[in-house]
């Protein structure tokens, strides 16, 4: 018998016990009551190999099986760390029907680790799906930090980090991409998305069109060799990318709207309608006369004695 290597602190559903050989060759916990294993999200490099943690080359031995997105991409990686851990493929398009076996491997009590082919699972990749239905079902899930290509572009864009959004890869259907990037235009954080380099000048036009222009910076093959940070501006990269063909992964990060320039809008679109409609709108809500002409006066940037003006 051997005491379990991994974490069962948190796999238990009842006493923890202790380890005998399992199924895959490692030590699966048992104890009078049967318990659950535990998930583990490990991030795996984006370029450089040598950014791996030891705590998940650690995990990536110790575990019982490793669920990973192309196991073609990911047996280098193993191979390159001399790690024998079975696999089993885990992706876009089995990512309900697999979660499902995955977690009854779970139930079982054996141990998985989760990872995709670069950066960190569950981040704009299926690995969601199976947390979702990991926390469902009660089984343990813990997450071992390390590369995300986004966090890594943030840092390197030279645009403001203290509030930003993500939304991965635009939509390929075009009303669903329109619906973004009209909601898009109107934020005020930082943006990132990925982009794959046949996609790139499309992208770039159709940012400029609806967001006008704006800093952005380009971040390709980062912590490879020919990593490549390029700070510019929608209309910049546009046309940069009509001369120059993309090449590798790309990480886009783009300014947000400014505030002021958003409310200048917001109030000139008010505008749009008079005076009269505008104070309807807010007394069909139930607001008395002297509320609405307040609140007409603030959509609009004006003052109540401007807008009592107009009403006479």
């Amino acid at each position: 018998m051997l005491r379990c290597k991994l974490d069962v602190l948190s796999a238990c559903y009842g006493v923890v016990g202790v380890c005998e050989r399992g199924r895959f060759g490692k030590g699966i916990c048992r104890g009078k009551e049967k318990m659950a294993g535990t998930l583990y999200l490990c991030a795996t490099p984006i370029g450089n190999l040598g950014d791996i943690t030891a705590r998940v080359l650690d995990t990536l031995r110790e575990v019982d099986m490793i669920a990973a997105e192309d196991t073609r991409n990911s047996i280098r990686l193993l191979n390159h760390f001399e790690i024998r851990t079975p696999m089993t493929s885990y992706h876009e398009y089995n990512k309900v029907e697999k979660a499902e076996q995955i977690v009854s491997w779970l139930m079982e009590g054996k141990s998985i680790a989760l990872i995709t082919d670069a950066g960190t699972p569950a981040i704009s990749d299926p690995g969601e799906v199976l947390v979702g239905r990991c926390l469902k079902a009660g089984i343990p899930v813990t997450s071992l930090p390390g590369c995300c290509a986004l966090i890594t572009a943030l840092t390197l864009s030279g645009l403001p980090t203290r509030r930003f959004c993500f939304e991965g890869f635009l939509p390929a259907d075009k009303k669903e991409r329109k619906f973004v990037l009209e909601e898009l235009s109107r934020e005020t954080r930082t943006i990132i998305l990925y982009e794959a380099p046949h996609h790139l000048k499309r992208t770039l036009t159709e940012l400029f069109k609806e967001l006008g222009e704006r800093r952005i910076t380009l971040c390709r093959e980062l912590t490879k060799r020919f990593e490549t940070v390029f700070p510019t501006t929608l209309e910049g990269a546009a046309a940069y990318y009509e001369e120059n063909e993309p090449k590798g992964e790309y990480v886009l990060v783009i300014e947000g709207m400014n505030r002021s320039i958003l409310k200048e809008r917001e109030q000139e679109s008010w505008k749009e309608i008079s005076v009269e409609e505008h104070m309807r709108i807010y007394e069909s809500q139930g607001l008395d006369r002297k509320e609405a002409m307040k609140k007409v006066a603030a959509d609009r940037g004006v003052s109540k004695r401007e807008i009592y003006q107009a009403l006479l």
